[in-house]
């Protein structure tokens, strides 16, 4: 890894959902998307790690810059921590946000323990190749009807723990910078910049 900070950061993502989250917390460098010539491998991992090192390598190599990706998703005790590397198709291949989400609700409906927990992999190559990883967790409950309008994916339906036992906000319903706080990517995207000696917002 580089003894100086990398200034900018290709992102393996067409997500802009989280190409803005990673912004808003990553404040210290300058985040560029994945070029729209650059085709990202399948991921075929069966670990967030795996999945996570497989898009990061790929825009390392295609633009011979540092790079990130981040993999992802959602898992429910009671579902065996399903879906997983599979919460953005959980439903489907091209499944809606609002698909997965009513399937998950659905498969859980049932159930007792609904505990869930975020979980966010953050892979960084560096200039020379050099890999390292990063991982944050969220715990939370997840609510049978959703609420709120920020944030994006499970976020309406999931309660978490950190807010403390008084507040019942959903993650979509706490502002960007509460959610931040809490959140498995912001926490993934903080262990980064600490790692990598850059600034990030908000700090925890």
């Amino acid at each position: 890894m580089s003894a100086a900070p990398p200034r900018r950061l290709i992102v393996a993502t067409r997500n802009d959902h989280k190409l803005r989250e990673l912004g808003e917390i990553l404040a210290g460098v300058e985040l560029v998307p994945l070029p729209e010539d650059v085709e990202l491998p399948p991921e075929t991992g069966e670990t967030f790690t795996e999945n996570a090192l497989i898009k990061a390598r790929a825009a390392h190599e295609a633009t011979g810059a540092p790079a990130i990706a981040d993999d992802s998703g959602i898992a429910a005790r009671a579902l065996g921590g399903r879906p997983g590397v599979h919460s953005a198709r959980f439903a489907g291949e091209n499944a809606t946000d609002e698909e997965n989400l009513q399937l998950l609700i659905d498969s859980l409906r049932d159930e007792e323990d609904r505990a869930v927990a975020y979980v966010c992999v953050i892979a960084y190559v560096d200039a020379d190749g050099n890999e390292s990883t990063y991982e944050g967790r969220c715990e939370g409950e997840l609510i049978l009807e959703p609420r709120g309008t920020g944030g994006f994916g499970y976020d309406p339906a999931v309660v978490p723990v950190d807010t403390g036992p008084g507040d019942n906000r959903t993650m979509a319903e706490l502002a960007p910078e509460e959610k931040h706080a809490i959140s498995h990517r912001g926490r993934a995207a903080r262990e980064l910049a600490a790692a990598l000696g850059i600034a990030a917002e908000p700090q925890p």
